[in-house]
């Protein structure tokens, strides 16, 4: 009978663990009038890490960078060839215009900080 019990606890971790990371989409956060969007960068993530913005717009992201790790120094839109370096504690606009809507990543060098800029 335990050993019923200790496996289906494992499965239903498993399903967490498969929700979480490779199912789950977090709410995208809209870009509206002429604000910056905020995105704290800490703790190996982006914050907010999806972002809604209308297509043929400049859009300014602002990086506010709280991890002072190196993986963190950058942030890439690889598929726009931008890379912009990211201070610590300071806060760093970079600004976009894109005209084809699509979703484009955005990641730091070692592709482990993950975002997404979803272009409507």
């Amino acid at each position: 009978m335990n050993v019923f019990i200790v496996n289906g606890l494992g499965l239903l971790i498993i399903a967490g663990i498969i929700y979480w990371f490779w199912l789950s989409k977090p709410g995208a956060q809209k870009a509206e009038g002429e604000t910056a969007i905020d995105v704290i960068v800490d703790n190996g993530v982006y914050d907010p890490a999806r972002i809604e913005v209308p297509a043929g717009k400049t859009v300014t992201l602002r990086f506010i960078r709280k991890d002072a790790s190196p993986c963190a120094a950058k942030v890439v839109f690889d598929d726009l060839g931008v890379t912009e370096e990211l201070p610590v504690g300071k806060p760093h606009d970079v600004m976009l215009k894109i005209d084809e809507p699509g979703e484009y990543a955005f990641t730091c060098e070692m592709q482990m900080y993950r975002g997404v800029l979803q272009v409507v």
